[in-house]
């Protein structure tokens, strides 16, 4: 999975984000203050096409409606304004109908300047563009490759929001659990890691290790210029990576595990290969 998987492009232009605190949006009327929030604020490169083709199959979303626009559309969001969701969903979708075996996890975890009308359009723009490959909530045991291509689905939707519970297709928030650390100790993340791995409900839900870190306001000022990828991203990652390789998958295993520039070591690949150790134990119980 990837970390605010939507912010490879953000929009300096566009005012800054409802996410943001009244000071950061008074700064921001200063034209650098929105070229360094968005050294920050970008947390992965690549496209979704892209981290789709890398091996990407759970996708963190923010959505946002843009306060003082006409019509209800809705943007990806992470301090900027991102893309509309609708071309985030056409691009997604048109990966899922070249490669019909592939399965993926969209998880709208984060909404703002949101009415109840405007999740009504979002809800009815994400089953427009994925119409019966929508995965209807089912038991998270019952829900296995070979089920989901029986049944010819593709994509599964998390939904923390209560209007969930109107539409068959949208899996509540609390079956993808993901603990968040807030730290920008590797140390103290890996330890995180850990606890919350042996805290893992056993069943019923998936699960999300975020093996990301997390600026405070004393990093950014620090590192202004510098941003997120050099200041701690790049130092980081091949510890963090390690802890990855160490990891075994299934039940109070890990699950689902997302990072931050998906791209810059093999974090994707790392990650499926632990797949392997899953058939290596069917292999040796049978």
């Amino acid at each position: 999975g990837s970390h605010d998987s939507f912010s490879y492009w953000v929009d300096e232009k566009s005012p800054v984000g409802p996410d943001q605190a009244t000071a950061i949006k008074r700064l921001a009327k200063i034209s650098l203050v929105k070229k360094i929030m968005k050294k920050w604020s970008v947390t992965q490169n690549l496209t979704f096409k892209e981290q789709l083709e890398g091996g990407i199959r759970y996708f963190d979303l923010r959505v946002s409606s843009k306060p003082g626009e006409i019509g209800q559309e809705i943007y990806f969001i992470h301090g900027l304004f991102g893309i509309k969701v609708w071309d985030g969903l056409m691009e997604i979708n048109t990966f899922l109908e070249q490669h019909p075996r592939e399965v993926i996890f969209l998880d709208f975890n984060h909404f703002y300047a949101m009415d109840d009308s405007h999740h009504f359009y979002l809800i009815n723009r994400i089953r427009s563009a994925f119409g019966s490959k929508l995965c209807s909530v089912e038991c998270v045991e019952y829900v296995t490759l070979q089920y989901m291509w029986e049944k010819e689905h593709q994509v599964l939707i998390f939904y923390h929001y209560p209007l969930y519970r109107e539409f068959p297709f949208l899996w509540p928030g609390n079956k993808m659990p993901a603990p968040w650390a807030n730290t920008t100790n590797v140390h103290k993340l890996l330890q995180f890691l850990e606890t919350t791995l042996e805290e893992r409900s056993r069943y019923g839900t998936f699960h999300v290790s975020q093996a990301i870190l997390t600026p405070r306001v004393k990093t950014i000022a620090r590192h202004l210029i510098r941003g997120l990828k050099n200041t701690l991203v790049h130092r980081n990652l091949p510890m963090i990576l390690n802890w990855v390789k160490a990891q075994k998958p299934g039940v109070m295993g890990v699950n689902i595990i997302t990072s931050d520039f998906v791209e810059l070591v093999d974090f994707a690949a790392t990650v499926i290969a632990l797949n392997d150790l899953l058939l290596e134990e069917d292999e040796s119980s049978t």
